[in-house]
């Protein structure tokens, strides 16, 4: 049974990652887990300085998912190529480093600073947090600013450059097309959507930022449907997320055009996450006699 996957020039033994923000730098997770098992390990969003992230409380449980404003607390990329990444490199996983900025020429910069560093595999280029005041959502608002972010990476490195696109839009398709053309290698989809919780008792929103990203099980059919609709737009590799807890829920990823899948969210209940994923995708093919997991790659399309 071959499980390996291609994205852009990256070949993954599997087609299974981890959701950037949802596993830490991987270290956390390292007496738990087999890192090397995964098909990638994507690290904890880097900005170019150091950041503090949002005031507490930055995360609230809801109907079949949460809230998270952490607002992209992380130490900067210098301390991550000093202190974390020496680590990770003893890992046998290809290492993809989300990125994210205030402007363009931020993005450029980063991209520079980790376009030589051995180690890293691939760049996630994040224009869609929900959860930060400049930047974020304002790239994926509009299709042109979108374009100009990935191009600034595209145009300063020579790794495989992933998008990161938001759900908080009118059309995912004109935003697809538009990184398509500045240069990117693959699309991942989904961020989180917007969302509040209000305590009742004290009448005011729980969360310090107010609002923060809805993720887990509550989205995986918006997710599921923007992957069809961008499978759909655009011929480039696409990184499914947004709700996997099960195998089954990554088929109907795979099965809508995506060539790999990111569990996120579900580490918060079970740290194994990833892995128990993994197995029921082995089983499932299995079962279904799949020799070839790319055949399962968008069949669900012949039969729409």
């Amino acid at each position: 049974m071959n499980l390996a996957v291609q994205i852009g020039t990256l070949r993954l033994r599997n087609p299974v990652l981890t959701a950037s923000g949802t596993f830490g730098y991987g270290e956390e997770y390292a007496d738990l887990v087999d890192l090397n098992r995964l098909g990638a390990l994507v690290v904890k969003g880097l900005t170019l300085e150091p950041c503090p992230g949002n005031p507490p409380p930055r995360t609230v449980e809801t109907p079949a998912g949460m809230l998270n404003a952490i607002g992209l607390q992380n130490p900067g990329v210098q301390v991550f190529l000093r202190e974390k990444l020496p680590r990770l490199r003893e890992y046998d996983v290809p290492l993809v480093v989300n990125i994210n900025a205030h402007s363009g020429e931020e993005f450029a910069q980063l991209a520079r600073i980790l376009d030589d560093t051995e180690g890293i595999a691939a760049l996630e280029v994040n224009i869609s947090c929900p959860n930060v005041k400049r930047g974020g959502l304002a790239f994926s608002a509009d299709p042109r600013l979108a374009y100009a972010a990935t191009q600034a990476v595209r145009k300063n490195t020579r790794l495989p450059v992933w998008v990161k696109l938001s759900p908080n839009v009118t059309d995912i398709q004109g935003l697809a097309r538009a990184v398509a053309e500045a240069g990117a290698d693959a699309v991942s989809l989904i961020n989180t959507l917007v969302g509040m919780v209000i305590d009742v008792e004290r009448r005011r929103p729980v969360l310090g930022n107010l609002t923060g990203g809805l993720s887990g099980p509550a989205i995986r059919p918006v997710a599921v449907r923007m992957v069809w609709q961008v499978y759909q737009a655009i011929d480039l590799p696409l990184i499914g997320m947004g709700g996997i807890v099960t195998a089954q829920d990554a088929l109907e990823f795979i099965l809508a055009g995506a060539t790999a899948v990111a569990v996120g969210t579900a580490h918060f209940v079970s740290p194994r996450a990833a892995l128990e994923v993994l197995d029921g995708l082995t089983a499932y093919c299995q079962r279904q006699g799949i020799e070839d997991f790319r055949q399962l790659i968008g069949a669900a399309h012949a039969c729409a």
